[in-house]
């Protein structure tokens, strides 16, 4: 198998892929990379605690990696993210797993920055039926809670919302199945992945008005995004 590492948001996306990767043994996942706010010990736009993170990581098995950032400009991304990249080449690593699905910009943005470093990015669920892909999350057993929305899509009532087949049923219609252009971002606490479920509850729910500064993780295609509710997950 080829060594490689995973790109891991802690959400739904991130999960199905991983495990598609995992059972079909073309790459052995060294590593799961994530973006971390230094400031805030949170995953960068999904807003979760870095020791939920972390718990996902014990979980999981794989030993968990984490890029911490200050400002949240694509410019110290960018950075650090080479420095973190030359380190698992170092190793022998040449290859990056990522969950995207459909958005064109943010694949070349991805292969682009690889590409510098002499990597490259792999898209297991690229252009594939979001809708499907949702229904095979569920159909695993996985369980995820909506940790984030964007205020254009999704209201403060889908914030700390589990995803269930009801959930499908009443989504908007402007909305992507898997949120692929930024409507939501969840936390995945259970699934075949896991050794042992993650107790989480949801807590306050807090709104952010719009800031851009990165375009790690999210795309915002939407003009009418004004903010974004945030649900606070804590273990139970």
């Amino acid at each position: 198998m080829m060594p490689a590492v995973f790109c891991w948001s802690g959400g739904k996306d991130s999960a199905l892929c991983l495990y598609k990767i995992l059972q079909q043994k073309e790459y052995e996942v060294r590593y799961l990379l994530t973006t971390v706010n230094k400031q805030f010990r949170r995953v960068s736009m999904h807003g979760v605690r870095e020791e939920l993170l972390d718990e996902q990581a014990k979980q999981i098995g794989i030993p968990l990696v984490k890029i911490y950032v200050n400002e949240g400009t694509n410019a110290e991304y960018e950075k650090k993210m080479e420095e973190t990249l030359l380190r698992f080449k170092s190793e022998g690593i040449h290859h990056v797993i990522f969950g995207d699905i459909f958005l064109e910009d943010l694949r070349k943005y991805r292969e682009d920055n690889l590409a510098k470093v002499g990597m490259k990015a792999v898209f297991p669920l690229w252009k594939q039926d979001t809708r499907k892909l949702l229904e095979e999350f569920l159909a695993l057993k996985f369980k995820t809670v909506i940790c984030c929305t964007n205020d254009a899509y999704l209201g403060e009532e889908w914030a700390g919302r589990i995803i269930d087949n009801e959930f499908l049923s009443s989504l908007p219609a402007n909305a992507d199945a898997c949120g692929e252009n930024g409507e939501y971002h969840t936390f995945c606490f259970n699934g075949p992945l896991f050794k042992n479920p993650i107790n989480i509850s949801a807590g306050e729910k807090i709104y952010k008005p719009l800031v851009i500064k990165t375009t790690d993780d999210c795309s915002l295609s939407a003009s009418a995004t004004k903010g974004f509710w945030f649900c606070e997950l804590v273990t139970a």
